[in-house]
């Protein structure tokens, strides 16, 4: 009788053993057979800045943008970092990658057209406006960026830090588009973290904004995620994982992860500007430094930090 309860002891430990041992499934983001934006030679972004945006403000975004095809910045580089979208090549694996991401035309409108306090659907509708106007020209090589300043209030923010779409023009093309909100005055805690102490979880003290605008700085890191999922799965037929209308995509399926070592509430070992003090991990146009978030690499299966 002894043996035998050795024996069913030994038996729960084994499956016990055997049921802690089993790996997680992996991050996979499947492609879906759609188009996409890595394919083509060149990347426009048109920038759209709605609200009161400083000369100096639009000037940190435009360096970042720029910076995406700047191949002469220092390493780590946001050049290097955006190289990893040409990865996303879609099921060949052949196709040709964009040769250059360019910052395109930008149109202001500091009346706030549309009011203070605007629906998911005024985004597509600056859009559209612009294009209209002639503003801004119609292009399917391209990402419409909206840009709304700290005091635009847009439906879903603080739940959303920003997000990117489609829509059809006057030419019926679908024309990826995409927002960001300067979070500094609504949620700095959820959408420019870790430059404010966060909303949830382990308290840990913010970092220095490598561009001494934490709001600004915030919004780099949503403009990085918005444009990465805009150019790997512009019409949500490309490369995510999950439903597609809430999808995990290039870098939102690595939240929180800026260095190698992060865990909840720490974004990881990253660069220190040694006479500001601000946390980076990439380099760009006129000696830039910004914080850009870990992405998905299809190669190796992974979460891609710079540093």
């Amino acid at each position: 009788m002894g043996s035998c309860k050795l024996l069913v002891c030994l038996l729960f430990l084994i499956d016990l053993c055997s049921s802690v041992l089993v790996e997680q499934p992996s991050l996979v983001l499947s492609y879906h057979n759609g188009p996409l934006l890595t394919t083509m030679p060149t990347v426009d972004v048109y920038v759209i800045w709605y609200g009161r945006f400083s000369p100096a403000q639009r000037s940190i975004v435009g360096d970042f943008v720029q910076s995406l095809e700047d191949s002469n910045a220092k390493e780590p580089s946001v050049y290097s970092w955006w190289k990893t979208t040409e990865r996303y090549s879609g099921a060949s694996n052949q196709a040709t990658v964009m040769s250059s991401t360019r910052l395109g035309n930008q149109k202001l409108d500091d009346a706030y057209s549309l009011g203070k306090s605007l629906k998911r659907s005024d985004i597509a509708a600056l859009v559209e406006t612009a294009i209209a106007s002639r503003a801004l020209p119609e292009n399917g090589n391209a990402v419409y960026l909206v840009l709304t300043s700290d005091d635009v209030t847009v439906e879903g923010f603080c739940m959303s830090c920003g997000f990117h779409a489609n829509l059809s023009a006057t030419k019926k093309l679908l024309l990826p588009y995409a927002w960001v909100g300067n979070s500094e005055t609504q949620c700095p805690g959820q959408c420019a973290w870790p430059f404010y102490k966060p909303m949830y979880g382990p308290q840990s003290p913010p970092l220095v904004a490598p561009n001494g605008d934490m709001g600004i700085d915030g919004m780099i890191i949503n403009i990085a995620t918005v444009l990465a999922g805009a150019v790997t799965n512009p019409f949500d037929t490309g490369y995510f994982q999950g439903d597609a209308t809430v999808p995990l995509e290039a870098v939102s399926a690595c939240p929180g992860i800026y260095g190698k070592g992060a865990y909840p509430g720490f974004p990881g070992d990253l660069l220190v500007d040694k006479t500001t003090g601000a946390s980076y991990n990439a380099r760009g146009l006129n000696g830039r430094e910004f914080l850009l978030p870990a992405m998905w690499d299809p190669v190796t299966g992974s979460c891609k930090t710079l540093v």
